[in-house]
């Protein structure tokens, strides 16, 4: 039976969605709405390196009864850190940031910590820089000439720059959103434009992407979404919390099919080479040879009989020659107003995009239900 769901699995990615599929994929986004009390969805899916499926459900504004669209925009939170990690290897490919160089030849503002810290090491959370809750974060604020100074990357760094290290370069992996905010700095100084531009001249343009920008809460974007949080059983408006400041690490905002459209970008090698991606995609080790689920930007999962699990290299192959299974690399995202997911599947030409605007959402286990319905077709 797991030998004939994936030859269904492969036979569904060469033929595109037929109907009876995308009505199991609504099915399926329904469902879990039902389930999850989630407010509004939306879902992209690529098959064959193409875009094949998007949709929105529910409300985008459920008070004044505005449905989700393909306009509808969602907060992309950590996601975000992979367009980030994109512009960072670009900037690689091109010989203009060195991975193992000293951060701070870069960026000289960031104080010395003692210890030299690398791009490579921001790349795969194992820098050391303290994140929201696993050590003292110290701001140090100044009085700034203009309003929404954290527009600029390097000012944003007085967020939390003198904050000490919770642990060696190195010697952890250590998920911090912070680790991102120096990388764009970095990313700004070796690419001389400003980060934000870089991400729209190198990402945006060449994808094509119509909505992909810095979620600024003092600019005026169409078809925002409003966010939902469960409190007491209820499901209520949440807050829409200033992300500024951490536009590396969680702060973009698009539509299901730009979201989607980076996916596609990256199965087609629009941004960087096979090998770069390989290179992203692969999990790394620590200093102190501890196997990680982290990359470079991306994260790695196995979907094994319609679960997603992590990384094999921690386990190793033992038990999945004989289980449907798929290698999936991605992101996933969850802040104020959102939960999101993108995987992919480049051996397999496949992708899958998720957006949700209820904090409550449990965005993997949606993600494996609208997979089982991809995957699940009878003949």
């Amino acid at each position: 039976m797991r030998s004939i769901c994936f030859t269904l699995f492969l036979c569904l990615i060469s033929h595109g969605l037929g109907a009876s599929l995308s009505q199991r994929i609504d099915e399926a986004a329904e469902s879990e709405m039902e389930r999850q009390q989630i407010v509004g969805f939306a879902v992209g899916i690529i098959q064959e390196n193409r875009i094949t499926y998007l949709k929105g459900y529910g409300w985008e504004d459920r008070e004044k009864r505005v449905p989700v669209t393909r306009k509808t925009m969602f907060r992309w939170a950590s996601i975000s850190k992979s367009l980030t990690a994109l512009a960072a290897m670009q900037l690689w490919e091109k010989g203009q940031l060195k991975l193992d160089g000293d951060v701070r030849q870069y960026v000289p503002e960031f104080p010395d910590k003692g210890h030299k810290i690398t791009p490579r090491q921001l790349l795969s959370h194992q820098g050391g820089i303290v994140h929201y809750t696993n050590g003292p974060v110290v701001v140090t604020l100044h009085p700034y000439k203009k309003p929404n100074p954290f527009e600029s990357v390097l000012l944003a760094l007085d967020t939390f720059k003198e904050s000490p290290l919770v642990n060696l370069p190195g010697q952890k992996y250590s998920y911090t959103t912070h680790g991102f905010i120096l990388l764009s700095a970095a990313v700004e100084r070796a690419g001389k434009e400003k980060f934000a531009h870089q991400i729209r001249d190198r990402i945006v343009k060449p994808l094509r992407m119509e909505t992909l920008q810095p979620d600024y809460q003092w600019v005026e974007i169409p078809n925002r979404t409003i966010g939902y949080r469960k409190r007491q059983e209820k499901i209520v408006v949440s807050s829409n919390t200033d992300v500024s400041w951490k536009l590396a690490g969680g702060g973009y905002i698009s539509n299901i099919d730009d979201l989607t459209k980076l996916g596609e970008g990256l199965l087609n090698g629009k941004l960087v080479e096979p090998a770069t991606l390989k290179l992203m995609r692969t999990p790394r080790k620590t200093s102190t040879g501890e196997q990680t689920s982290y990359g470079l930007g991306f994260r790695q999962w196995n979907y094994v009989d319609g679960k997603l699990q992590g990384d094999s290299t921690k386990s190793g192959e033992s038990g999945l020659k004989d289980k449907m299974t798929l290698r999936l690399m991605g992101h996933s995202g969850s802040q104020q107003k959102t939960k999101t997911l993108l995987v992919l599947e480049p051996s397999k030409k496949f992708g899958m995009a998720l957006m949700a605007n209820s904090e409550q959402t449990k965005i993997y286990e949606a993600a494996e239900a609208v997979l089982k319905a991809a995957i699940s077709a009878k003949p």
